[in-house]
């Protein structure tokens, strides 16, 4: 028979509660939250509306623009329509509305639109580059060359390498100093509609400024006639400033603005005609100006309608920065490492129990 060996267990052992092991750090891994290439995007602008909406970080004017047209226009639907409406015609207001409508829709379009911004070379690009001008033979290191000639319309154009960028920018694109970026058919920078004007939205911005004229022509035209009607029934002009002070207020913004608009939109009537744009006009890159004599637009199509067309109707270019786009995973900041931390071993219990077995 076996014989079994007991040892006494002791009581305060069984009463003390064992210790309660301290709490494990926490060991998961962080989630870090895809970001879009708005985010890290390396021009001067800014995004709203998780990157759908765009516009140059100088827009303090654009304020002032929306400001002045929202004012005015208020000023005469308030002040002007009910008279106009009551003495003449009940289609004012309703054309009024109509321009005023399009020309805000105008305006938001052009500001907040992608002008036609060009992404940059990623590093690979870059150095592909370097790679191209370091194999012609020269041992020392020489920067990228400033020009590379291509062919348009059986005619030389040259294009300039953007060195912020690094890339060479393709015909009729130029580097927007306040934006930072490189602008595809860049026009010029808009300081009233706040963005820059290029190809993408460059028709937004023709409509803008001829619906702007028409409206400004229509709201000075109406408030002079209203004045007048008022000083013909004897009061004279006087009074019938003091009866209807907004009117006063509405002719001279219409006065100091008309005009400027006006030439402003012949002015870009006459470049889309030519299929030109106020970069190439200003530097005179295809009528002698820039020392290219004998040079003609090689991208007009020497008619009238037909430049009309390519410029204001033709079909819109998608975007392509990408700006909603997500980063990939090498271009994502890595996360922060996780240590591992063992558990502590217990501590031995005082509690013996039954061992050995004969």
């Amino acid at each position: 028979m076996k014989n079994c060996e007991y040892h006494q267990i002791n009581p305060q052992a069984l009463s003390a509660p064992n210790p309660t092991p301290p709490p494990l750090p926490c060991t998961e891994k962080k989630i870090t939250r895809p970001k879009r290439k708005w985010e890290v995007f390396p021009g001067k602008n800014r995004f709203c509306c998780d990157g759908r909406i765009i516009f140059a970080r100088q827009s303090g004017v654009l304020p002032l623009t929306l400001g002045l047209i929202l004012v005015t226009s208020g000023l005469f639907f308030i002040f002007d329509c009910p008279f106009l409406v009551e003495h003449l015609s009940s289609c004012i207001p309703v054309i009024g509305g109509v321009l005023f409508v399009f020309v805000v829709i105008s305006l938001l379009h052009t500001s907040f639109t992608d002008p036609g911004i060009l992404p940059r070379a990623g590093p690979d690009e870059a150095a592909d580059i370097e790679r191209q001008i370091d194999s012609s033979g020269s041992s020392s290191y020489r920067p990228p060359p400033r020009t590379k000639e291509v062919v348009i319309h059986q005619q030389v154009v040259k294009l300039k390498y953007c060195f912020t960028c690094k890339i060479f920018r393709p015909p009729r694109t130029s580097h927007c100093s306040l934006c930072d970026n490189c602008v595809e058919r860049f026009d010029h920078h808009c300081p009233w509609v706040g963005n820059c004007v290029g190809k993408r939205n460059y028709r937004f911005f023709y409509s803008f400024i001829v619906s702007l004229s028409f409206l400004t022509a229509f709201i000075f035209g109406c408030v002079t006639t209203h004045l007048v009607m008022r000083a013909q029934g004897g009061k004279g002009l006087i009074l019938a400033l003091q009866e209807s002070p907004a009117s006063a207020v509405e002719l001279v913004v219409c006065f100091f603005s008309v005009w400027s608009i006006l030439g402003l939109s012949g002015f870009h009537t006459y470049l889309v005609a030519s299929n030109l744009t106020t970069n190439e006009d200003i530097k005179g890159s295809w009528s002698g100006k820039s020392g290219s004599e004998g040079s003609r637009n090689p991208h007009s199509y020497n008619n009238i309608f037909t430049n009309c067309c390519v410029v204001l109707c033709g079909p819109m270019p998608p975007s392509l920065i990408d700006r909603r786009g997500f980063l990939p995973p090498e271009d994502a900041l890595p996360a922060a490492p996780t240590e591992t931390v063992l558990p502590s071993l217990e501590a031995k219990s005082d509690i013996n129990m039954v061992g050995d077995a004969v």
